[in-house]
C-alpha cells in the first residue's frame, strides 16, 4: 500500500497513477525523515526538544503543525520523526526511555494493546479516518454497489480477490477483518470465514498492487481494506478518478491517531504545549485539508466524486481492542513461524559514528526492537564474524538457533539473545571482513538444522566487502549455493548492506543464488527500517 514503503534495494517500479503519492510517502520513511522546527522569542537560547513521532501519512502535517510559527510564543523546539506504528512498538519494548519519543501518534489506538508494557497515556487527536474497502469505478458498478453498499460479510462472499495488507503492520487491514467478523456475527462460523478469507487473500494481488489496478479503472480489481485519507491522497490532482471508497453499509471501524504521551518526560510544560499545538482547532482544519476527517467526523476539505470519497461520515463500527488482538493472534496462527540464523559483522569498521552511536551499537538497537515482535515459537540463533575470530574460521556462535520460548538454563532464548545482542559492540575485531566463508557455513548450518514447519532463513548484516585473501571467492561461493538449494530444504540469504562502504552486489548475487533478497541501508539512519522490512517478507 502507498504509505508501507517497502526499502528493498531490488524493487518493481511503482504504478505511475500513485507515484506523486508513493513518492511522499517514501520520503518520509527513509531513514526515519526528520522535522526540525524551533520557537521562542529572543531570551529563548536553549529551547527543551520534545521528540514526536508519527505514523509516515501525518509527518508532513504534524511538521507544519509544529512549525515556528505554531510554537513562535512557547520557547519550544520539536524533532519529529516519521515512522512505521509496528517500528515503534518494537522499540517502546526494547529500548531505554532516553531512546524513545516523548509523544507517539499512532494510526489507531490499537497498537497500544501492541505495546505491552509501555507508559502511554492517550491526550485527545490529531484527525480520524474511516477505514473503506477501496476498489476501481468499473468494479462498484459490476457489483451494483454505487447505490447499495454491501455489509462486510457480503464484500466478502463475491468472486472479488480480498487484498490484505500485512497485518503484523497494518491497522487497516486489521480493522476490516474484525468488521468482516463483526458483520458475520462473531463466533467461530465467523472467525472460519475470516481465516478463509485470509488465506484466499495470500493469492491476490499484493495490496499496492491491486490498488494500483483499481485507480488504473480495472473492472476486475480487488477489494483493499484501507483508509479514506488513502483514497483521497491516491486521487489528489486526478480530475476524474477512478479509484472509490466503498463505504459498507453497518459502518466503519476508523483510525483515530491518538496522541499518546510516553513515559514522564520531565520536560512537562514543553510537551503539553505540543500536545495542544497538535489537538487545536488550527490543527483539526489543516487535518481536513489533508484528507481526513476531524474526531466528529466532519469531511476532508475535498470529499466528493473528485476524490472518490463522499462528505457524509459513516456510522461508527467500534472495535474492541483485546477482541481484535485475539483475532490477530488467530490469525498470525495461519503463518509459519521463522526459523532464523541473524549473522552481524563485527569488523572494526563497524565502529562508524551514526547519530550518537555506531554502526555496532544501531544494528543492535535495530535487532533488539525486531526481537521483540517475534512470537515466541520462532527459532533465532545469532552469529558474528570479522575475519579470522576463531583461529582460521572466521565466524563465531554466539546463540545456537532455538524456540524464543526455550528455556536456556533458568532464562528464556529471548533473553540469551537480548543480552548476547548487547555484547556485539565490545565483540569488534581488527582484521576485516570474511564474509564469503561465513556466508556458506551459515546456509549449511541453517540447512543442517531445517524444520520443515517453519521458513528458514540467514540474515546477514554487513557493512563491508570480503577481505579474506584466503576466502572461497564470491564466484565459487554463488555457484556453491546454487548447487547446494535444496527445494526439500529451502534457506533464503537475506543481505543487509549497512553503509556506503558495504558490498551491495555481493549481496544480491549471494542473495539471488537462494532465492532471498538483498537490501541497502545507504545511509545508516535507514537500517531498522530495512531491517524490520525484510524480516517481514522474509518468507
Amino acid at each position: 500500500m502507498g504509505r508501507h514503503a517497502d526499502p528493498t534495494a531490488t524493487r518493481r517500479p511503482a504504478p505511475p497513477v500513485l507515484l506523486i503519492a508513493a513518492g511522499l510517502v517514501l520520503l518520509l520513511l527513509v531513514g526515519g525523515v526528520a522535522w526540525w522546527v524551533t520557537a521562542g522569542g529572543e531570551d529563548c537560547d536553549s529551547p527543551p526538544v520534545v521528540d514526536v513521532t508519527v505514523a509516515p501519512e501525518l509527518g508532513e502535517l504534524a511538521g507544519e503543525l509544529l512549525s515556528d510559527e505554531a510554537l513562535a510564543e512557547q520557547c519550544v523546539r520539536a524533532q519529529v520523526t516519521a515512522q512505521e506504528p509496528l517500528q515503534t512498538v518494537g522499540d517502546l519494548g526494547a529500548l531505554d526511555a532516553e531512546a524513545l519519543p516523548d509523544v507517539w501518534i499512532p494510526d489507531s489506538s490499537l497498537w497500544s494493546a501492541r505495546a505491552e508494557g509501555a507508559e502511554l497515556s492517550a491526550d485527545g487527536a490529531v484527525a480520524s479516518s474511516p477505514v473503506v474497502l477501496a476498489t476501481s469505478r468499473a468494479a462498484v458498478d459490476a457489483l451494483g454497489w454505487a447505490n447499495a453498499p454491501p455489509t462486510w460479510g457480503q464484500a466478502l462472499t463475491t468472486d472479488r480477490p480480498l487484498a490484505v495488507p500485512d497485518l503484523a503492520a497494518s491497522a487497516e487491514g486489521l480493522s476490516a477483518l474484525a468488521a468482516v467478523r463483526s458483520s458475520l456475527g462473531g463466533g467461530e462460523d465467523a472467525d472460519k470465514a475470516v481465516v478463509e478469507a485470509v488465506l484466499s487473500a495470500s493469492r491476490a494481488p499484493a495490496a499496492a498492487d491491486a490498488l494500483a489496478e483499481a485507480a488504473d479503472g480495472a473492472e476486475d480489481a480487488a477489494l483493499v481494506p484501507v483508509s479514506e485519507q488513502e483514497v483521497y491522497a491516491g486521487n489528489e490532482g486526478n480530475p476524474d478518478p477512478l479509484l472509490i471508497a466503498v463505504y459498507p453499509s453497518e459502518g466503519s471501524p476508523s483510525l483515530d491517531y491518538p496522541v499518546l504521551r510516553v513515559g514522564s518526560p520531565e520536560e512537562t510544560e514543553a510537551v503539553d504545549a505540543v500536545v495542544a499545538a497538535l489537538t487545536s482547532e488550527a490543527a483539526q482544519e489543516a487535518a481536513r485539508e489533508a484528507g481526513f476527517r476531524t474526531g466528529d467526523g466532519s469531511a476532508p476539505a475535498l470529499a466528493g466524486d473528485r476524490t472518490g470519497t463522499r462528505q457524509e461520515a459513516p456510522q461508527a463500527l467500534e472495535l474492541d481492542p483485546a477482541e481484535v488482538q485475539g483475532l490477530l493472534g488467530r490469525l498470525s496462527s495461519l503463518a509459519k513461524p521463522s526459523r532464523l540464523l541473524a549473522v552481524f559483522d563485527v569488523s572494526t569498521s563497524m565502529e562508524a559514528a551514526v547519530g550518537g552511536g555506531t554502526r555496532a551499537t544501531l544494528a543492535r538497537d535495530a535487532a533488539k526492537s525486531a526481537l521483540s515482535l517475534f512470537p515466541g515459537r520462532s527459532a533465532i540463533g545469532l552469529w558474528v564474524f570479522a575475519r579470522e575470530l576463531e583461529s582460521t574460521q572466521d565466524w563465531t556462535q554466539l546463540v545456537p538457533t532455538r524456540a524464543l520460548e526455550a528455556d536456556v538454563n533458568g532464562s528464556t532464548q529471548r533473553e540469551v539473545l537480548t543480552d548476547q545482542l548487547d555484547t556485539i559492540p565490545g565483540r569488534l575485531s581488527p582484521g576485516g571482513t570474511g564474509l564469503y566463508d561465513t556466508t556458506l557455513a551459515a546456509v549449511r548450518a541453517a540447512r543442517a538444522d531445517f524444520d520443515p514447519t517453519s521458513v528458514s532463513s540467514v540474515v546477514i548484516i554487513t557493512d563491508g566487502q570480503d577481505e579474506d585473501t584466503d576466502s572461497i571467492g564470491l564466484e565459487t561461493l554463488v555457484q556453491t549455493l546454487a548447487a547446494e538449494v535444496d527445494a526439500n530444504r529451502p534457506v533464503k540469504v537475506i543481505g543487509i548492506a549497512l553503509g556506503p562502504e558495504a558490498d551491495l552486489s555481493a549481496l544480491e548475487r549471494i542473495a539471488d543464488a537462494t532465492g532471498g533478497a538483498a537490501y541497502s541501508a545507504v545511509d545508516e539512519n535507514d537500517l531498522q527500517d530495512v531491517l524490520f522490512d525484510a524480516l517481514r517478507q522474509r518468507g
